[in-house]
């Protein structure tokens, strides 16, 4: 991974020194974006002020609603695709056909890790940056692609394009099953020959051509319910949460360091009576201060840049935790599948040599690969292995997933140009 990240960055560093002018169509394209840039903030704040999280359906679908119009507008077949058979909102679908150049899958998503019991926050302009609920992850992103489809339409550069707008409404906590909840985004790779990933950038000199992979894990631990003055004696033992606790500080100690693979706990109860919804990432704990706790639950996930590495780092959480078990105590850990990771590919690298010469055609830095370990997941790496793949093209920002999130509004009317001649490359 490293031999190949180094060999793309001497490459690129290396190549189109010189940058070519920008042609007819491709200045009228970047004159609309700029042109658009009020209207393109004046749709974002209209959807940040939707609260959007993945289990908040109305919300999710208030928003599909809203960018399906604009889709309307600039002449793609849309279609709202329901998802209660997953419990999920459903995903929006925008397609345009043709036979011009190669066949685009393009990737976002609706929903916010922001579920209505938190506080809402809603968009609020801070100087040069926006603060807002998914104001970055992701519905800026969202806009950028709408914005850079809206410059193309208006120049005449989409006509016979064959074009997929994939926008889907759980990618923060995907329905479960994924081959249901996945299946449309799949089905659409298939007819597809490239897929750009509107998830935030990294910044004007970066692109995405590998993600880690994510899984969850569940940890439950049993313990003897007794008189805390017992605990630590062989009649008693140690109780669930001490031995929960050696078991996450194991995982520590032996799995921390290793490049590209993390882990973290989540979410932990324990008690003498607990509940754990893991669908709502939610539980409730009932105990004593006299009583030694009989039961804990951890969930949490599990990053990766590999199969391998996901595999062997399993085997080593299995072990720890059924081995070794404080006195009186006992563990299980189960293993769910989640996003998988998407691999540094040679088409992956190619289509960054291609935003490399657009970013420097437009007057900005040259594009090199950001670091895989330091992304989350996306659904961009469900067709990793069917098409080239190129992600980080949204807006930049900081504080995704939390209450501080953020972003350069100034960097948007540059990230929608950029977008938007490559998408216009890639479709001559």
């Amino acid at each position: 991974m490293r031999f190949i990240l180094g060999f793309l960055f001497v490459f690129l560093s290396c190549s189109f020194a010189t940058a070519a002018d920008l042609n007819p169509t491709e200045k009228a394209i970047v004159s609309t974006v700029r042109e658009e840039a009020d209207d393109a903030m004046a749709l974002l704040e209209r959807v940040v002020n939707i609260n959007s999280g993945t289990m908040n359906h109305e919300g999710v679908r208030q928003v599909g609603a809203i960018f399906r119009k604009e889709f309307d507008v600039i002449g793609f077949e849309t279609r709202w695709i329901p998802m209660e058979e997953v419990n999920r909102s459903g995903h929006l679908f925008a397609e345009r056909k043709g036979n011009q150049g190669r066949r685009l899958l393009l990737i976002g998503h609706l929903d916010t890790v922001f579920e209505k019991e938190f506080p809402f926050q809603p968009f609020t302009r801070k100087g040069k940056r926006a603060t807002g609920q998914g104001v970055n992850d992701m519905k800026g992103g969202d806009v950028v692609a709408l914005y850079a489809l809206r410059a193309l339409q208006k120049a005449g550069a989409l006509e016979n394009t064959n074009i997929i707008v994939a926008f889907i409404g759980d990618e923060e906590m995907s329905g479960d099953p994924v081959e249901i909840s996945r299946r449309d985004l799949i089905d659409a790779a298939k007819r597809s020959d490239v897929a750009l990933g509107f998830e935030s950038a990294e910044g004007l000199n970066t692109g995405t051509i590998a993600r880690r992979g994510v899984s969850s894990w569940m940890l439950k631990v049993t313990g003897k319910q007794a008189h805390s003055s017992g605990i630590f004696t062989k009649d008693s033992g140690f109780g669930a949460v001490f031995e929960a606790s050696r078991i996450l500080h194991a995982f520590y100690d032996e799995l921390e360091g290793e490049q590209y693979l993390t882990f973290n706990p989540g979410v932990m109860v324990g008690g003498t009576e607990v509940t754990y919804d893991p669908e709502q990432n939610r539980g409730t704990a009932f105990g004593k201060t006299n009583v030694i706790v009989r039961s804990a639950i951890v969930e949490g996930d599990l990053r990766f840049i590999s199969t391998e590495q996901r595999e062997k780092a399993r085997e080593r959480m299995r072990k720890i935790a059924t081995t070794g078990n404080l006195g009186g105590t006992s563990a299980e850990i189960t293993f769910s599948d989640g996003y998988p990771s998407m691999a540094p590919t040679e088409g992956n690298m190619k289509l960054l040599s291609l935003l490399d010469r657009v970013s420097r055609d437009l007057g900005y830095p040259a594009v090199v690969p950001f670091d895989p370990g330091a992304r989350g997941a996306a659904d961009i790496s469900w067709v990793s292995e069917m098409v080239d793949c190129l992600d980080g093209l949204g807006t930049m920002g900081n504080g995704g997933h939390t209450p501080e999130e953020d972003m350069d509004l100034e960097s948007v009317p540059l990230l929608i140009e950029r977008a938007a001649i490559l998408i216009y490359r890639l479709t001559r």
